[in-house]
């Protein structure tokens, strides 16, 4: 299948202009498949900025990278031109180190993470380990919002392994720099029973404000407040101090802030907002705010004149 010349110039304009590039489904803060995210994650972990293309926005772009580089699937890394492949093989040399000097970054720090685990929690693990058979481990991966799911793997020479109370425990690259310090309790109290997880190394959690507190909050300075609203839904309603938005560079400016800069988020009611905080505290920033009730609550308690929709 031979590829249309303008959109030959497209992607190769793309790849002369960024020394790295990934196609991928979603953004870096909301990948839309698993695949995607794993790629985010290894990238993520070399510390490298990295320009991506959403291909799910760019049909044209979805298809022609495929035929542009004989690659049949989604993401694909390149580096300076050359095609690296997709997620299994970014894993790949992500673990050898390849990646790290294809992208001319130090390797990361592979000493195993210091881990806890009590010995209510090894019993129930070791017997989940012991009833896979031989040859199995326990796998602990940490994406990049610091969510940790377990699950048992053959065992992986190449991992990075922590040992507690007796349990092997196995890591990707990523994962072990997020796991420092990490703590596995198993509990059985009112609410249930089962393990608990907890991560000194995971951002604060957003928190909620109330529309009269964040409108004070503005006007003082202490936040920066971000609409995640389009234009279109801006233009009907929109409230009467700064703001700022995601449209064009938007998002990408406010990404680059220090991550101890205050960013409130407002939408219509507060659900898109959430969402949006949430993808801002699997990048780092600290002091995140989900205004409650939305444009809709501050017409009510803090600006009768912005219109409800």
């Amino acid at each position: 299948m031979s590829l249309d010349p303008a959109l030959r110039s497209r992607i190769e304009e793309l790849l002369t202009t960024n020394r790295v590039v990934l196609f991928m489904k979603g953004e870096p803060a909301a990948p839309q498949c698993g695949f995607s995210a794993k790629a985010v994650g290894l990238l993520g972990a070399t510390g490298v900025k990295y320009q991506h293309v959403d291909v799910l926005s760019d049909p044209e772009i979805r298809e022609g990278i495929k035929v542009y580089g004989e690659w049949p699937t989604i993401p694909q890394l390149y580096i300076d031109k050359e095609l690296v492949g997709g997620s299994d093989i970014i894993e790949q040399i992500a673990r050898s180190g390849e990646l790290y000097t294809a992208l001319g970054v130090p390797a990361p720090d592979r000493t195993p993470p210091a881990i806890t685990i009590t010995p209510a929690a090894a019993k129930m693990l070791g017997e989940a380990v012991g009833n896979a058979g031989k040859g199995y481990a326990l796998q602990v991966e940490i994406d990049p919002r610091f969510n940790a799911r377990l699950q048992l793997a053959p065992v992986d020479d190449n991992a990075i392994t922590s040992e507690a109370e007796g349990l092997r425990v196995q890591f990707d690259v990523a994962s072990a720099q997020r796991a420092r310090g990490l703590s596995i309790d198993w509990v059985e109290d009112e609410r249930g029973r089962g393990l608990v997880i907890d991560n000194p190394n995971a951002p604060p959690k957003v928190s909620v404000l109330e529309v009269t507190e964040a409108a004070v909050k503005v006007v003082d300075g202490d936040v920066v407040l971000v609409d995640v609203r389009p234009a279109e839904e801006r233009a009907v309603a929109s409230v009467k101090v700064p703001f700022k938005t995601l449209d064009g560079n938007g998002r990408a400016e406010l990404e680059d802030l220090p991550r101890d800069t205050g960013l409130a988020f407002i939408c219509h009611t507060g659900a898109r907002s959430a969402q949006v905080a949430e993808d801002f505290r699997a990048l780092g920033f600290k002091r995140l705010y989900n205004v409650s009730g939305g444009i809709a609550e501050w017409s009510a308690k803090v600006d009768p004149s912005v219109p409800t929709y």
